[in-house]
């Protein structure tokens, strides 16, 4: 099968692959063996969710959010011959050559890793005065040379576009507070060095409630977007605040090509909501969050991981031209 949508990037032939279920006619579908990663894959984990996956070798590799038995959020390397089966090393993340004043260690959570040039680059929730945006790249998921911060506290789902866009680097992120934030809309920002970060631009607000109230309360970007002829192709997370608590799902959206903060479509309906057991019941339950997507340029197919009920991690699989279309019969912005 060949992809109908134009999709910028590489092969990705050994991609982690379940065929859709007969009789689901959804988008996507989830991976009969979920959760791909348990919680105990370590013997010091309490959980293992939220994490970013990128082909590498002739496998795969990750940063991994592990929360250990002191309930402390720290980043794990890890790899992987097919993207089930998954190494993930003991020890947490040391990075290197961080000016001191940024460097020390206090927490990191929800990593994205973007192949960008001849590194991949690692953002994620960085603990310095509150949450950021912390940065660093790797050629081989050993060494880890830190960056300086991107933004000021308080900030949260940094995820960095994989080219440059106008001749600069261009990162999505969320502006927040200190604690479970109440509020959040997507935001691009562009810079021409990785440390000096403006041309702030707003892309996305919550939705009405009345229009998709799955994405009413706030906002993140999910994985590194996925450059295709229809535009930037964009998973991101929608919080409702039900009766119940907070339901984190996840959705679409195409996002210009040039200009990125100019919305194109955006669907109205979820891909993926907390319904399964292992998504509902957990340390934070109700809650699908993806951090990584794997798509092969030939075939259109999609793999992503995505953090459930912040205990365990999913795969779900699907195809871009159908989740383009998605995008575009549910879209809001009609």
């Amino acid at each position: 099968m060949t992809s109908k949508t134009k999709i910028f990037g590489t092969s990705v032939p050994n991609l982690p692959w379940e065929n859709r279920p007969e009789g689901c006619k959804a988008p996507m579908w989830r991976y009969s063996g979920n959760p791909v990663i348990p919680r105990n894959l370590l013997e010091d984990s309490n959980s293992i969710f939220n994490s970013a996956v990128v082909p590498f070798g002739e496998g795969f590799a990750g940063v991994f959010r592990c929360d250990d038995k002191n309930r402390r959020m720290a980043l794990h390397a890890g790899f992987s011959k097919d993207g089930f089966n998954w190494d993930i090393e003991p020890g947490i993340i040391r990075f290197e050559g961080a000016d001191p004043e940024v460097g020390e260690w206090v927490y990191g959570y929800d990593p994205r890793v973007t192949i960008l040039e001849d590194k991949y680059f690692v953002t994620w929730c960085n603990g310095y005065h509150g949450p950021t945006i912390g940065m660093a790249w790797t050629t081989d998921f050993k060494t880890f040379h830190q960056l300086e911060n991107a933004f000021l506290p308080y900030n949260r789902n940094g995820v960095l576009f994989p080219e440059k866009i106008g001749g600069r680097y261009a990162m999505l992120s969320r502006p927040s507070d200190t604690g479970h934030t109440s509020f959040g809309d997507i935001f691009y920002s562009e810079s021409p060095d990785l440390e000096f970060w403006g041309r702030h631009r707003h892309v996305m607000a919550p939705a009405a409630f009345e229009l998709s109230a799955w994405q009413c309360m706030k906002i993140g970007a999910g994985p590194v977007p996925i450059k295709t002829s229809e535009g930037w192709l964009l998973l991101f997370h929608g919080v409702l605040r039900s009766c119940n608590g907070y339901v984190y799902s996840f959705g679409s959206a195409l996002l210009d090509l040039e200009q990125p903060w100019k919305v194109l479509a955006r669907s109205g309906q979820y891909l993926i909501s907390p319904q399964t057991l292992y998504e509902c019941a957990g340390d934070v339950p109700n809650v699908a969050f993806p951090c990584a997507a794997l798509c092969d340029a030939e075939t259109g197919r999609i793999a992503v991981y995505y953090g459930c009920a912040d205990t365990v991690t999913g795969l779900c699989f699907g195809y871009v031209d159908d989740i383009v279309e998605f995008t575009k019969r549910t879209n809001i912005l009609k």
